[in-house]
């Protein structure tokens, strides 16, 4: 989908490492240029456009390229009138990219506001885990979201809102069973019958 997109250092972040160092290790170790894998495909005969996140790439952050290899494949699919399911595993907007990775929560939002506008079917699905600004945009912004079981849900981690509020916090705070019995999340769907429920949901809406 965004096979020539390469993350670079615009900022010249630099930690303990720099970030090209970062990069460069994250590669190695994965063998993919960044953390996100996006194109066609087929779930159980139904052609949909299918966007994953890759924990293992930089906890499944979200820098400008993940921005914009989901902001294209939104497009992809609305021109071609495909249904689209995005899998997100992540830790949140990249710290190294600052406000340029902040940046592509607004952008793939807006590509899925007119997503919707033309009558495409947004399936999101949330695995272990989906928190910071994944969360906060693209993630929650489903036709009908789905989520693994147990999975941690959330934008600030529940360690920090316990700090932050000084109360206890309820328990299975932020887990995926406790947010479809607030009404966040459609449906908890393990592994295994994910493909099965994306189909049904996909026949039932008709796309």
């Amino acid at each position: 989908m965004a096979s020539g997109l390469i993350p670079c250092d615009p900022l010249h972040f630099r930690d303990l490492k720099t970030y090209k160092d970062r990069l460069l290790a994250e590669q190695i170790k994965t063998g993919h240029k960044d953390a996100v894998k996006a194109g066609r495909c087929f779930i159980k005969g139904r052609e949909t456009m299918l966007v994953c996140l890759d924990l293992t790439f930089m906890m499944g952050s979200m820098g400008s390229v993940v921005g914009e290899t989901i902001t294209r494949a939104i497009e992809a699919a609305t021109e071609s009138r495909l249904s689209l399911v995005i899998v997100s595993c992540s830790g949140g907007a990249r710290m190294q990219e600052s406000g340029l990775s902040l940046m592509q929560m607004a952008k793939t939002s807006a590509a899925l506001a007119r997503y919707d506008d033309a009558g495409g079917l947004f399936i999101s699905v949330l695995t272990d885990p989906t928190t910071g600004g994944v969360t906060a945009s693209f993630a929650m912004l489903g036709d009908i979201i789905l989520a693994e079981p147990d999975a941690l849900i959330g934008f600030a981690g529940p360690r920090v809102i316990q700090q932050t509020i000084r109360q206890e916090l309820p328990e299975g705070f932020q887990r995926s069973e406790f947010l479809k019995k607030a009404g966040l999340v459609d449906r908890v769907v393990h592994r295994q019958h994910l493909r099965t429920e994306i189909a049904r949901v996909i026949d039932y809406v008709g796309k």
